[in-house]
């Protein structure tokens, strides 16, 4: 059975955070590399879901349980993680770490994190750690294993910053082991520095 991995997406999402991730998943890191694995996008309650940009996305699935080919769960960042509905997948991450499965989350996602418990013992990042504290309040303790970098990679989870798209993307499937690290790190450096410096 093809791993999936599955991509977690709350009203007004940020277009841009997963756009270099999900088609590297499923085509490739590079032209002509073999995909890694398929993708499925999931919202709370299995209903469509709008970008920032205005993009409608009709989801594969609800947040019911994760499938039992998942291989890693990212979370998208965007304005509503702090709403009701983004209760509902506490229980996915804490399935997903229970199962060894990858957790990524990117901007107000990794605030989420922050705010539930689960960056406490673990290396990481976010928009700011003072918006990590405010997030989190009492039930963030990881102030000293915060770092002021674009994406941090530590274990099964990966956060990053909300202008860390292209640095999440590598250290995801560097963790997924999505392609060899030389073939990630050209994919990187491609699609950060263009033709001109590629």
């Amino acid at each position: 059975m093809e791993k999936e991995i599955v991509i977690v997406l709350l009203d007004d999402f940020a277009d841009w955070e997963a756009a270099f991730l999900a088609p590297a998943l499923r085509t490739g890191v590079m032209p002509g590399h073999t995909p890694f694995c398929g993708t499925k996008y999931m919202t709370p309650d299995g209903k469509a879901v709008r970008s920032l940009g205005g993009m409608q996305v009709t989801p594969d699935c609800d947040a019911s349980a994760l499938p039992g080919n998942c291989a890693g769960v990212i979370l998208v960042g965007g304005m509503r993680w702090q709403s009701d509905e983004a209760l509902r997948i506490v229980q996915l991450v804490e399935e997903a770490l229970a199962r060894g499965v990858l957790v990524g989350a990117i901007c107000n996602a990794a605030s989420f994190l922050a705010a539930h418990g689960f960056l406490n013992g673990v290396r990481h990042t976010g928009n700011t750690v003072e918006m990590l504290k405010k997030w989190g309040g009492e039930r963030y303790t990881g102030q000293a294993l915060y770092e002021e970098r674009q994406a941090v990679r530590d274990g099964n989870i990966v956060t990053a910053n909300g202008t860390g798209c292209l640095e999440f993307t590598r250290e995801c499937l560097l963790a997924l082991g999505a392609d060899t690290p030389e073939a990630v790190d050209a994919s990187y450096k491609f699609n950060k520095h263009g033709f001109c410096k590629a």
